[in-house]
């Protein structure tokens, strides 16, 4: 299906609708419903994988700082980036049946990030999900500050991508009906986290504590070619479209995040089973466009006039205008 469908109050419906239309044509992709354990396991690999790595480089000194800059941009960064493809399935419950073993694994993919994030995204994400682009309950729309000082400026373009990691943060303020931020296991998550730094710091020294820095940094921003996939979600690019997938090389690496119409149609199949989805149901998503490029993605939307911050804000408010507008979401 092509077009954006809104309601109302904003929020793209698009997913709601295919949902509905593939469930009906292919009732079987309820089997790809479930929880995969297997998730857990690749967790654990990561967290030991980038300890060992940040220990190594903390043995070596501060002096070896740059060194931690390279392999964070080169191994780290797509390590942090894959914990935060499992936060995001541990948020949805699809890795463990209960809930409870689901936020320990959230926080265990948190510790090689150095900061905690994984209980604030749980905090705003389902809402990203039930109103998808609507602006005051959706943490991915750039709030107006950001569209109004970037404008199609190449330079702020560059800026915005780098400190992303800052101006995500910078939007919950904005957010409605999300929630709670400052909640038990927020408190949880940040004494986790802190107690983890400061092991790493008495452990093993300050550059194994940069090293980590540096990849939860440069795997959400630092104009690294992960830093596009936040562009691809629901930026780029067309007036008829909201949601774009990536089926790159990189999509391995990054646990099939990729795959995110895929994703918010059934946000209850694991990362894993994503493309049995479209397998099963390619009409729906064959002649969607794509991106198969981060890099290249991330150069045209830097250098390209065209694009801005308000591409997809416009896109949305171009199709309630045009297209039939629903009622409300609740």
């Amino acid at each position: 299906m092509n077009g954006i469908s809104v309601t109302a109050n904003g929020a793209d419906r698009t997913h709601v609708e295919r949902r509905k239309l593939i469930l009906e044509k292919y009732p079987q992709v309820r089997q790809l419903f479930g929880k995969d354990s297997v998730t857990f396991k690749i967790t654990v690999g990561i967290f030991v994988g980038q300890l060992v790595i940040a220990a190594i480089l903390g043995a070596l000194g501060l002096s070896y700082w740059w060194l931690s800059l390279l392999m964070a941009i080169c191994v780290g960064a797509f390590a942090n980036h894959a914990n935060f493809v499992i936060i995001h399935d541990a948020i949805h419950n699809c890795v463990f049946d209960s809930p409870l073993a689901n936020k320990w694994t959230a926080i265990l993919a948190d510790l090689p990030n150095a900061f905690p994030t994984a209980m604030g995204f749980r905090c705003y994400h389902i809402k990203h999900h039930s109103h998808l682009s609507a602006y005051d309950y959706d943490a991915d729309i750039p709030s107006r500050w950001e569209v109004e000082w970037v404008g199609n400026s190449a330079w702020r373009k560059a800026a915005w991508i780098f400190f992303f990691p800052v101006i995500q943060l910078a939007r919950l303020s904005r957010l409605k009906g999300t929630v709670p931020i400052w909640g038990t296991w927020t408190y949880i998550n940040i004494a986790v986290i802190a107690l983890f730094d400061l092991f790493v710091l008495l452990a093993f020294g300050p550059n194994a504590l940069l090293y980590l820095f540096f990849s939860f940094w440069f795997s959400v921003g630092g104009l690294h070619p992960l830093s596009a996939r936040w562009l691809q979600e629901h930026f780029a690019f067309g007036p008829d479209q909201g949601t774009f997938d990536y089926y790159g090389p990189l999509n391995t690496l990054a646990l099939n995040i990729g795959y995110h119409n895929e994703h918010h149609d059934f946000h209850e199949i694991p990362w894993n089973r994503l493309p049995e989805l479209k397998a099963m149901a390619p009409e729906f998503y064959d002649d969607l466009r794509c991106h198969r490029s981060w890099t290249a993605l991330l150069v045209t939307f830097i250098f390209d006039p065209t694009y801005s911050l308000g591409t997809r804000s416009e896109n949305v408010t171009q199709a309630a205008r045009d297209a039939h507008v629903l009622s409300p979401a609740e």
